[in-house]
């Protein structure tokens, strides 16, 4: 086979709400942790659960401003990406290293922990509803959001969360 792929698909919680960053060029970068439980049975039939965390990175500008927007910590996304690893130099000359899911795409899945949707959450919320949008031929694709492919992010990668602990 020809070539490679650098693929990651997660379903899981948000362990926290995102982490917002703003730059001067109007760029942003939003950072979340994601789990991911597996849930299985030992060789002694007990009942078992692992938990693996992730740390979501969020660069493509409308993907972000979703993210700021929409997710809450205990929020069930489907995130679409790539693995990124980091490597720099900490403040007592240690290196240290990173690895980040670069997200591409993301679903929310599920209503929020009250049982709610998210537009019923915003009760001030002003503008049209999902109904009369599909009417008009608007389609919110059920609730996923894709960065487009050629715009650039206007956060640079050195303007990351650099020598922060891991969530």
């Amino acid at each position: 086979m020809a070539g490679t792929l650098n693929k990651v698909m997660l379903i899981g919680n948000l362990g926290k709400d995102p982490e917002i960053r703003r730059f001067e060029n109007g760029g942003m970068l939003v950072k979340f942790p994601l789990a991911t439980t597996e849930n299985f049975t030992d060789r002694d039939g007990n009942r078992k659960e692992t938990t693996e965390w992730h740390t979501v990175v969020v660069r493509a500008p409308r993907l972000a401003e979703v993210c700021e927007r929409f997710l809450h910590k205990g929020d069930k996304v489907f995130i679409e990406g790539r693995i990124r690893s980091r490597q720099w130099t900490d403040e007592h000359n240690q290196t240290r290293y990173n690895i980040e899911i670069a997200a591409d795409a993301m679903t929310m899945l599920g209503p929020n922990q009250q049982g709610r949707t998210r537009d019923e959450e915003q009760p001030g919320r002003t503008g049209r509803g999902r109904d009369e949008d599909h009417r008009k031929g608007r389609d919110h694709a059920n609730g996923k959001f894709r960065s487009a492919p050629d715009s650039p992010s206007l956060a640079a990668p050195e303007d990351d969360f650099e020598g922060e602990e891991q969530f």
